[in-house]
C-alpha cells in the first residue's frame, strides 16, 4: 500500500494504492472515486453500541466503510470543507482526534471515543473526542492547512479552540481563558486550548466557528 496527497493545502484529494488483500476503514461519505476490484462493506464499526456511541458522542458517521482490494486497486478520499490532509504513521500508539477530522485508517487502528473530562465541557469540540490507537496509518483532515507542533516536555502551546485537529495521548489538555476577563469578552479569542508536551499537535489554519460567525450574518434575512 502507498498513498499520494494531491493538490495540497487548499483542496487536498487522498490517492491511496492497494494492493490485493489489503483495506481501509474510512468515514462514510469520503470516498471520492475508486477503480475496479475494490469491494465496499458498510459496517457499525465497534458494534451497535460502539458505533452508536461514536455517532451521539464523537459526532462521526454510525455507519463506516471498509474498501477490501480483491485485486490491485486505487482509490480517492477527501473531507467534507476545503483543506488540508495528513497521515499519521502509528507505532502502537494512540491519538485524540477532533470530531469531523478523521478521513480513513489502515487494518490494525481502531476508533473509540473518550470523555474529555469536565476540562472540555465550554470548548467547541465539546466533552468526547476520537481515541484512535493500534498501528498503521492514519488519516486526517483540516479545514485550511495543517500545522504541526513538536512540544518538548513541560512546555505549554495555546490554540484556538476551533483550530484544534489532534493531539498525541500523552499531551496534556485543558480549556482556559486567553487572558483577563476584559480579553476572555471582548477579543474574539475567549476561550484557547492550553496543551502541554511531550508530544506533537496538529492545527489547522482556519476555523470552520469563525467563518460560519462571518458567513450567518452575510445571509438574505426573512422578509415578513
Amino acid at each position: 500500500m502507498n498513498h499520494e496527497i494531491l493538490y495540497r493545502p487548499s483542496y487536498s484529494l487522498l490517492k491511496i494504492k492497494l494492493n490485493k488483500g489489503e483495506s481501509i476503514t474510512a468515514e462514510a461519505g469520503a470516498m471520492v472515486s475508486m477503480s475496479s476490484g475494490i469491494e465496499i462493506e458498510t459496517k457499525m464499526k465497534g458494534g451497535f453500541f460502539g458505533a452508536l456511541k461514536r455517532t451521539v458522542l464523537g459526532g462521526e458517521s454510525f455507519f463506516m466503510n471498509n474498501f477490501n482490494a480483491s485485486a490491485d486497486s486505487e482509490i480517492t478520499l477527501a473531507p467534507a470543507l476545503p483543506g488540508d490532509v495528513c497521515v499519521i504513521e502509528m507505532d502502537n500508539s494512540t491519538m485524540m482526534v477532533t470530531s469531523g477530522s478523521y478521513i480513513c485508517s489502515t487494518s490494525g487502528v481502531q476508533i473509540d471515543t473518550k470523555w474529555g473530562g469536565a476540562k472540555t465541557f465550554f470548548s467547541k469540540e465539546g466533552l468526547f473526542l476520537l481515541k484512535i490507537s493500534g498501528s498503521g496509518q492514519l488519516y486526517l483532515s483540516s479545514y485550511g492547512a495543517i500545522h504541526e507542533v513538536d512540544l518538548a516536555k513541560g512546555e505549554t502551546y495555546r490554540v484556538d479552540t476551533g483550530h484544534m485537529v489532534a493531539w498525541a495521548e500523552g499531551v496534556d489538555y485543558k480549556v482556559t481563558k486567553v487572558g483577563g476577563l476584559k480579553s476572555t469578552l471582548f477579543s474574539g479569542e475567549g476561550l484557547v486550548c492550553a496543551l502541554t508536551g511531550p508530544g506533537k499537535i496538529y492545527l489547522q489554519s482556519r476555523s470552520a466557528d469563525a467563518f460560519l460567525s462571518w458567513l450567518i450574518p452575510q445571509l438574505p434575512k426573512k422578509e415578513h
